[in-house]
């Protein structure tokens, strides 16, 4: 059963509250570029100086549901923790979803900004953290707030059910499903499309990257505990070292990659993490490394995991272990499988925003990382088809600065990083009505 929101636009009288006039589907850039100076900027600034680290995001939470029901959607808090899910019902149609995620993460900023956090928290384990937006889901939230705004005042120009969600820590791969795990589809009604975007320092602003395939990896983390017998340095022959063992296996890792994954299918095996021993002249007993695993299809995720399970357990039979001291690999629940653009509907989108937004809209790059995301879990299992695309946040002088020799171009989770607010949220505000209102027809 669809989610039926009640009367509360009519009771609050919306157009009062957010000061702007209806939307004409022509006049949608200027009336962007307004509503930035005169509300959206501010609350990016405010958003902004205020993060919060993941699934501890109540204040930053409380402004967004604010921000919703002042554009007359009917909000609810508390989804999955600190998950906000707004809902406006304009008439028969489809059920399309928009997500931003909300958190930040433990960085000290030193972006040199004027509204540069200051923030600190209590972080998971109880320590004092500086926190930071230093992935830019500031723009994301405040671009969902524009967007509220947008389609509340252009009614006229779309039918249906928008759900605008407010998703807790992304940045610990768990909001998302947590928000699944509370059962958002079946208290709200699970939508016929979902659209999600990321703002990057890597695309020059006033650009678009909407990929046919996946735009984001799968993601695994994983833990391999090697068991050694420990002995004195001056005896090896005493012991056996997990610290050469452990070697052996972050070596042997790599022809997985290399000579069982074919040359044109991604994959990543990442050793982190390698702890072990405590002392110069002691031959440890135990060692324990720590590993991501990026790919991009159920099949490679499952070679790569089961050839790390080979490596390591057979490594440890080379060195002579026995069978109840084999290294033991772990596979974390934390694991998150690829984005997955559906074919049609991006191709769908694709053809609306070069329409919309011109014919060189599109910054058309090929990927180079295998950076993961959450969002799958709303759209992979069940099904429902999705775009994921990214607005760029850094002006192109800035990349021509950094061609030319002089400073680089901060990366994303960098104390540097910084992208351009005004650009950004207003190409995602843009972007989004656009997808939209061709979804909600």
């Amino acid at each position: 059963m669809r989610y039926l929101p009640g009367k509360l636009l009519a009771a609050i009288g919306f157009v009062g509250v957010l000061h702007v006039q209806p939307i004409a589907a022509d006049e949608l850039s200027t009336v962007v570029e307004k509503d930035y100076q005169q509300h959206l900027g501010a609350l990016f600034e405010y958003f902004h100086r205020n993060p919060e680290l993941s699934a501890l995001e109540t204040e930053t939470a409380a402004r967004l549901a604010k921000e919703l029901r002042a554009a007359g959607f009917e909000v609810t808090e508390g989804v999955g923790g600190t998950g906000v899910v707004a809902i406006m019902e304009n008439g028969p149609g489809p059920l399309v979803m928009m997500r931003a995620d909300m958190d930040g993460l433990p960085v000290q900023e030193k972006s040199g900004l004027s509204y540069a956090s200051k923030a600190m928290q209590e972080d998971w384990d109880g320590n004092q953290v500086w926190v930071m937006h230093a992935c830019g889901h500031d723009v994301h939230i405040t671009s969902l707030v524009g967007t509220a705004r947008a389609m509340a005042n252009s009614k006229d120009t779309w039918s249906g059910t928008l759900m605008l969600v407010g998703q807790p820590a992304e940045e610990r791969v768990g909001g998302a499903k947590m928000m699944m795990e509370d059962g958002i589809w079946k208290r709200f009604g699970q939508p016929d499309y979902a659209l999600a975007f990321h703002v990057t320092s890597g695309a020059p602003t006033g650009k678009l990257i909407a990929v046919v395939g996946s735009p984001y990896s799968g993601a695994d983390t994983v833990d391999i505990e090697i068991q050694g017998i420990g002995a004195h340095g001056a005896s090896p022959h005493r012991g056996v070292d997990p610290v050469l063992l452990g070697s052996q296996i972050v070596v042997a890792l790599q022809t997985v990659i290399s000579r069982e994954l074919a040359p044109r299918e991604p994959g990543v095996i990442t050793v982190g993490s390698f702890h072990a021993g405590t002392k110069h002249n002691i031959i440890s007993d135990q060692a324990h490394l720590q590993l991501t695993v990026r790919s991009e299809s159920a099949a490679t995720r499952k070679l790569l995991l089961d050839g790390i399970e080979r490596v390591a357990v057979n490594l440890g039979k080379v060195a002579g272990l026995p069978d109840d001291m084999l290294p033991e690999v772990t596979v974390s629940h934390e694991g998150v499988p690829p984005t997955l653009n559906d074919t049609e509907l991006t191709q769908r989108l694709r053809g609306v925003w070069r329409k919309k937004l011109g014919e060189d809209i599109f910054h058309e790059v090929k990927r180079e990382g295998m950076g993961a995301e959450d969002f799958p879990f709303f759209v992979a299992d069940p099904y429902i088809p999705s775009t994921y695309f990214a607005v760029g946040g850094t002006p192109q002088a800035d990349f021509d600065t950094e061609k030319a020799g002089g400073k680089a171009v901060p990366s994303h989770h960098s104390p540097l990083f910084k992208v351009k607010g005004e650009a950004s949220v207003r190409l995602g505000v843009e972007a989004t009505v656009h997808a939209l209102r061709e979804l909600l027809q």
